[in-house]
């Protein structure tokens, strides 16, 4: 197994983690042990790198920034767990692929832990309740190694996404777990984790803040 550091980040702002994903992931070498951080975003739209403007309908008074990762706008915000994956692929054997259906995976099992039947789409990433989209991720792989990561919404105000295509996606419903249940994010953080641990074979060697 590999070991892995986990970061609370608490709630917190998209831009200042951004760079410091970027920054962790510029400076790391062969020997820097992976890490997955564990946030709730204030507000925000992200636009992938490649995302198209005509996606983002209305955004109104909440910003809207810039990323580097994989595929086109999508929301975060308090509610919504959003986990980071620093991953060096290539010593863990994984191709992005593999990291794709892991993550995918690893929220199904999160979700199935309390009897909600998700599923992912194979013409576009993310899981899915039926026709409505729970959990979504983006990556970005630089020099072998990942940041970026997943989103999966727990109990949070669903109406931003009506002001995006969500994920470059026309007509979508976005949901979320309390639609099913009543259940604390940090239950669902704990569970998530476990899930990606047991899905990539890792094992957390400490917590930090």
């Amino acid at each position: 197994m590999h070991p892995v550091i986990i970061r609370d980040l608490g709630l917190s702002d998209y831009e200042a983690v951004f760079q410091d994903m970027q920054a962790f992931t510029a400076a790391r070498h062969a020997d820097t042990p992976d890490e997955i951080w564990l946030t709730e975003h204030h507000p925000v739209f992200t636009q992938g790198q490649a995302g198209k403007a005509e996606h983002l309908l209305a955004p109104g008074d909440i910003p809207v920034v810039q990323s580097d990762r994989g595929g086109q706008v999508t929301y975060h915000g308090p509610g919504q767990i959003t986990a980071y994956l620093m991953f060096d692929l290539r010593r863990l054997g994984l191709g992005v692929r593999n990291l794709v259906t892991g993550i995918e995976e690893a929220m199904v099992d999160t979700l199935a832990q309390y009897d909600i039947q998700a599923a992912p789409r194979a013409d576009a990433p993310g899981v899915y309740i039926g026709d409505d989209k729970i959990g979504s991720l983006g990556l970005r792989v630089r020099r072998g190694c990942s940041y970026h990561g997943l989103s999966l919404n727990v109990d949070m105000d669903l109406e931003p996404f009506s002001r995006i295509n969500p994920c470059g996606l026309f007509g979508i419903q976005v949901t979320h777990m309390a639609n099913s249940l009543s259940v604390s994010l940090e239950e669902v953080q704990r569970q998530l984790i476990t899930s990606l641990l047991k899905q990539f074979n890792l094992e957390a060697s400490k917590q930090d803040s």
